[in-house]
């Protein structure tokens, strides 16, 4: 099995994408999942750019890693400085790093017009930074800037500055299309021809601008490289960088390469997952392998075939990766979407039971009305157990009002009253709330807490509003759809209605029989 070296660069050219941004808890805490997962390099930041990252090295350097070696990044020393003192340089030494990365023009364009200096002067600069950090014992990464523009342009000139880096002792020059604008068999030629001119180790440092930036990074390993740069998610500037949880299971599950151990792999969603949780962004549902419908399945057809043969419809097993097949509820379910589903919920059934048949026609009718039930599982329970006959009314409502009022000092306030009957006993009360939702469902809990002291522990965890018919302006229908937590799971609910106070109305209702039900068994 061939090796491959992963690289990863989320804290430094990660956080240059648009809404990331980590703290120095953040970064520490991921550097030490990233080492937990296998990375062997992880970039950590450029300690002449901003304190946080000159904080961010003082502190990983007490922290005891079992595999990473930490890298800071920087910049060859400026035109006519002398490198032992240009001040990024002492920098990137003061950061204690085993490895120092460091990127240099080879695109003449940007000798002539950002640096405004000879080539021969741009040679000299990658030659004079690159032999200084390696007499200061650090290894050094050699980051060749805009590598692909630069041989499509002069492929002599943008070959001498890898030869300048390498003759003065870099252990990697990794080229870099960092425009992203690169196609795949460009990369395949130009690996294959830098490989034949160059002895020291390649790697690969590709952005996506074009939507080439995994496919790219793999083919560059296959034409040579040894090793591949990315980030985890793809985060990165404009488009972002090359996506390591698409890259890592091509390499590793499609090709054959050992970068990472089979039991590291299966922790891959959770990384995924750990790293958008810290950066405050929602997953990407549509993220190959990592991502939440990456094994879903909601045609019947799929799903049907999916039953009898996961290979049919599935390129790999989820579990690799650490993720999960899901069978989708909508229009388009079939009966094997339907036993499959309340299989997975302890509900199994014969498939030729009348109640197969009233379970997808109600799916069909409700959808058609608005209803949305992939992301709303909770409510999808409550229609299956209606259908068996196995639900339960804990409450009844005999009426709610919610009430906005804007006082003087401009402050908004939220009150709902809120009227139910439990078995013989009718409970009125009233709650304020952020908002009429909040102040709905308080008052809610409020009524029936001292009945079933259980719904305590449920939070409101999310809360989506979609119009389903612009068209219509102010009457249209909305879709709400509500995610309830407590300690053990998280839950889905959906409403529909041309009210929207109605449609949450509906969705709070189903979070709270969803959760009394669970706790009926």
């Amino acid at each position: 099995m061939k090796n491959v070296f992963l690289y990863d660069t989320t804290l430094r050219d990660g956080t240059q994408g648009e809404g990331v941004s980590f703290s120095v808890a953040d970064k520490v805490r991921i550097a030490e999942r990233l080492d937990d997962l296998g990375i062997h390099y992880i970039e950590g930041g450029w300690p002449g750019s901003n304190p946080k990252d000159i904080e961010f090295f003082d502190r990983i350097g007490a922290v005891k890693l079992k595999h990473a070696k930490i890298a800071a990044f920087g910049s060859t020393r400026r035109a006519h400085v002398a490198v032992e003192k240009e001040d990024n340089i002492q920098k990137l030494i003061a950061a204690n790093t085993p490895v120092v990365t460091i990127f240099g023009k080879s695109w003449l364009l940007h000798v002539a017009d950002v640096l405004k200096v000879s080539g021969d002067e741009n040679l000299k600069m990658i030659r004079e930074s690159v032999g200084y950090l390696v007499s200061k014992g650090r290894e050094v990464i050699y980051d060749a800037e805009h590598f692909f523009d630069a041989y499509k342009d002069d492929p002599a000139y943008a070959v001498e500055t890898l030869k300048a880096a390498a003759a003065s002792g870099a252990s990697t020059l990794v080229l870099c299309d960092t425009n992203g604008g690169t196609m795949p068999n460009e990369v395949i030629e130009i690996v294959n021809a830098v490989k034949v001119k160059i002895g020291t180790p390649l790697g690969i440092h590709v952005h996506n601008d074009s939507g080439m930036a995994a496919a790219n990074s793999v083919l560059a390993v296959v034409a040579g490289a040894l090793q591949v740069q990315g980030t985890v998610n793809g985060y990165g500037e404009r488009s972002g960088n090359a996506d390591l949880c698409v890259i890592i299971p091509n390499l590793k599950i499609k090709l054959g390469y050992n970068c990472i151990t089979d039991k590291k792999l299966r922790e891959l969603v959770e990384v995924s997952r750990f790293v958008d949780e810290l950066a405050n962004l929602r997953p990407n549902d549509k993220q190959p392998y990592v991502g939440n419908s990456a094994f879903a399945h909601k045609g019947g057809m799929h799903v049907n075939a999916v039953e009898k043969n996961p290979k049919t419809f599935e390129h790999i097993n989820p579990e690799l990766v650490g993720n999960h097949r899901r069978i989708l509820i909508s229009e388009l379910a079939g009966k094997s979407n339907v036993m499959l589903k309340t299989s997975e919920l302890g509900l199994s059934f014969a498939k030729d039971m009348h109640v197969t048949k009233e379970i997808i026609e109600s799916l069909k009718k409700l959808e058609h009305e608005g209803y949305e039930f992939e992301a709303a599982g909770g409510s999808f329970e409550l229609l299956v157990k209606k259908a068996m006959k196995r639900h339960k009314t804990f409450f009844k409502l005999e009426g709610f009002r919610v009430i906005v009022e804007k006082r003087e000092d401009n402050r908004l306030i939220s009150e709902a009253t809120i009227k139910v009957k439990v078995g013989d006993e009718t409970v009125h009360t009233a709650a304020e709330g952020d908002g009429p939702i909040n102040a709905l469902d308080s008052a809610l809990r409020k009524a029936l807490c001292q009945f079933y002291p259980e719904i305590k522990d449920v939070r409101l965890a999310d809360f989506k509003v979609r119009v389903l018919d612009a068209k219509t302006g102010t009457a249209a229908k909305v879709r709400v759809l509500i995610e309830s937590s407590d300690d053990r799971e998280i839950w889905g609910t959906v409403g529909v209605s041309e009210n929207i106070i109605e449609a949450c109305w509906q969705a709070l209702v189903d979070s709270v029989e969803y959760k009394l039900l669970k706790g009926a068994k």
